[in-house]
Order: structure tokens, then sequence, then C-alpha cells
């Protein structure tokens, strides 16, 4: 499980330290991909592998179905940490997420999320908390 909120900086070359907490569970490499909200997702591979198989279920002939696999898979990059912890973020998904220099890495139960923390705040911040436990209710959590 992947919990808290991280500040860690891109170095020169476009690598990010990932938290210790979270390489236990990154054995073998993640997937990481276009998120919603001009951030990045970070899956465990077998997680991914779980999204890609509900997907396939989704009948091709669903225009939105094509999209969201499009982008979701398109962009995706098998990524391995190295021996200090670090992974290359591709300058493709850099630029998407808007990272450059410092990076929120935020703990988001079976994933992570990589953001520009200037964006993530602003998210955040103007999120309707109230609306959203409502209709977290709806849905029975």
């Amino acid at each position: 499980m992947f919990l808290g909120e991280y500040a860690h900086t891109l170095d020169a070359k476009g690598r990010v330290t990932i938290p210790a907490r979270f390489r236990e569970e990154l054995e073998g490499g993640f997937v990481l991909t276009r998120g919603e909200d001009s951030c990045l997702v970070a899956y465990p591979v077998d997680r991914f592998k779980e999204r890609a198989s509900g997907l396939a279920k989704v009948p091709r002939g669903n225009r939105n179905a094509r999209t969201y696999a499009r982008a979701l898979f398109g962009s995706a990059q098998h990524v391995t940490l190295d021996s200090m912890g670090r992974v290359l973020i591709p300058p493709f998904l850099r630029e998407y997420a808007s990272l450059d220099g410092e990076v929120a890495i935020v703990g988001v139960n079976d994933v992570f999320e990589l953001w520009n923390p200037q964006v993530f705040q602003q998210t955040m911040e103007a999120a309707d908390m109230d609306s959203i436990q409502n209709t977290i209710a709806e849905l029975g959590f």
C-alpha cells in the first residue's frame, strides 16, 4: 500500500528518488504513465496488468475506451529503480506533468502519483471535499 506525500527533486538527468517506503513493492520495476489531472501514475507491474485486463473487456467499438487505452498504454513505460532507488522519467512524461525541479510523490493506495508540487497544491485546494465525500458515500464507501 502506498501512503503519504513526499517532496523529492529531479536531478539533471531527469531522475527522481522513489521513497524508501515504496521500494519494497516495486521489485521488478513498475509502469509509469500519464494520469488524470496532469500527473503521472506509477503502477506496480501486477496492478497494471489487472488494469489492462479490465480494459481489454471493454468493447473496442466504444470510442472513449479506445481513447483511454491510447492515453494509458501509449505513454506507458516499464521502469526500474537503480541501485540508489532512483528512476529515470522519460522527457515526454516530465513535460506532460510539468516536472522540473521539485516533485511531489503521493501515495494513493495501490498506486502512487508524481506531481508538479504547485499543480498538486492547486488541485487539492480547488477540491470541494464535502461534495467529494458525499459522492464517495453514494458509491458505498
